[in-house]
């Protein structure tokens, strides 16, 4: 017996001291438990990619919804107006939005507040808040009070009321406000680089937060009375009020991690399926005969950029051109509708995804058209979820509506001024081109336009 156990009772100790190292549930590259700073970044991301616009997969709701908007044509089922809930599902809203935003949003409240974390508790009530206003905007009734519950075993979260949702988001809100404000919590770290929207800025934080109410208080001022609310909103000061305090997702430029704008994915898809609206164009240009007519928008180069040149003789049959600008009509089932114009059609610019200027030279390299590619833009556009822009036409509106007091021309000139200034902010502090892009807030063509426009702000009874 003693023969047998001095072979045994090594393999016994070996067995036992080895138990953790060949747990075989537990895998060290796919840990369980994050760090809320570690979640942070992830979620701010996720939001903004719920709702951008791109191509295929890589956008949001925006990427239907700008069609349907008639901001751009598509061939294919939403150009027909037949989209399905399975193009809004396997998109990166529906199923991004409650799987890789909303869960882990909830669990940074969750574990911020056990942790007396309030800070990145309070941003993620901030950003949840507005996630949800989105989707009630756009979907009406959506899951909610169990939303987000994966990790606690609810895989089939009821649908709530948006009637009944908004409410909850203006207390959200507040709670967000309060905890950021907190100066007696139990762990009271700061965010800082994790937070890619505001560097852990907290009183940008809270004027994100009273705008974000703003919005939602003019948005329900048709059905309730709102002017309390409001005017103490307007009164306190506390809203984003300047350009640098836009409430933006930022956008890396092109490289290894490749975190671009999912709409520059234009630039460099191997099928490209988006263009510009011929209507949306029209409007943009003066020809329509209703809407600023004869009232061209200095802002054209930045918002799209034409592959080739006005006398380029077209690659095959064309749908829709206008000199340089060639495009589709929507709903086409015309012959020209599906003709291959890979480096013909005019792709979105600068500005909204962080593309090319249109400086007339379109895309040719020694004299041949060769078209944009990923090397053409940085595609580090910023997401704007609410800009200082979208404030100053918000004020208007209320103004103009008498829920505040106020010059609404005023209000409606400096909005404008502001969205000139938003274009040159975007360029120059986020998309940082290597190609020469004058600035245009403050041009003799940006002053004329903006009279025009008040021009027929004057005109209207």
């Amino acid at each position: 017996m003693i023969r047998k156990l001095k072979y045994i009772i090594p393999v016994v100790i070996l067995m036992t001291s080895c138990k953790k190292q060949l747990d075989i549930n537990t895998d060290p590259n796919n840990p369980t438990t994050l760090a809320v700073s570690k979640l942070l970044p992830l979620a701010e991301k996720n939001l903004a990619l719920s709702f951008s616009f791109g191509n295929g997969t890589l956008g949001g709701l925006s990427q239907d919804l700008a069609t349907y908007m008639h901001q751009t044509t598509q061939r294919g089922g939403p150009d027909q107006y037949g989209s399905t809930g399975t193009d809004f599902y396997i998109a990166a809203n529906w199923a991004g939005f409650y799987i890789s935003t909303i869960t882990n949003l909830n669990v940074i409240i969750s574990e911020g507040t056990t942790q007396g974390n309030l800070k990145y508790a309070g941003i993620a009530e901030i950003l949840k808040a507005y996630g949800f206003s989105q989707m009630v905007d756009s979907y009406a009734d959506v899951p909610f009070t169990d939303a987000g519950q994966l990790l606690t075993g609810v895989r089939n979260p009821k649908f709530d009321k948006g009637s009944a949702i908004y409410p909850q988001l203006l207390t959200l809100l507040d709670k967000g406000i309060a905890d950021l404000n907190n100066t007696t919590a139990a762990n009271p770290l700061n965010p800082g680089t994790d937070d890619v929207i505001y560097g852990g800025s907290i009183s940008n934080w809270i004027k994100a937060a009273n705008t974000i109410k703003l919005k939602l208080l003019l948005q329900q001022r048709l059905i309730t009375n709102v002017s309390t609310e409001v005017n103490a909103l307007i009164a306190s000061g506390n809203l984003i009020s300047q350009t640098s305090e836009s409430f933006l997702l930022p956008f890396g430029v092109n490289g290894a991690t490749d975190d671009r704008n999912p709409g520059f994915s234009e630039y460099f898809a191997s099928q490209r399926t988006i263009s510009i609206s011929p209507w949306f164009y029209e409007i943009l240009k003066g020809y329509n005969p209703n809407i600023y007519t004869g009232i061209a928008d200095p802002r054209i180069p930045y918002y799209f950029f034409n592959q080739v040149l006005p006398d380029t003789p077209p690659g095959n049959p064309t749908e829709y051109r206008d000199g340089a600008f060639i495009s589709i009509y929507f709903g086409s089932v015309g012959p020209n509708a599906d003709q291959n114009q890979q480096n013909y059609l005019t792709e979105m610019g600068i500005y909204p995804v962080g593309g090319r200027y249109d400086d007339g030279q379109g895309a040719f390299s020694s004299g041949a058209l060769v078209g944009v590619s990923s090397a053409s833009g940085t595609g580090a556009a910023p997401y704007r979820f609410i800009t200082y822009a979208d404030v100053l036409y918000m004020e208007a509106e209320l103004i103009k509506t008498g829920v505040i007091t106020g010059d609404a021309r005023a209000k409606l000139q400096a909005a404008m001024q502001e969205s000139f200034n938003q274009v040159d902010y975007v360029v120059t502090q986020f998309v940082k081109p290597t190609q020469p892009v004058p600035a245009i807030a403050g041009t003799a063509a940006a002053t004329a336009y903006i009279n025009s426009i008040l021009a027929k702000y004057d005109a209207q009874p």
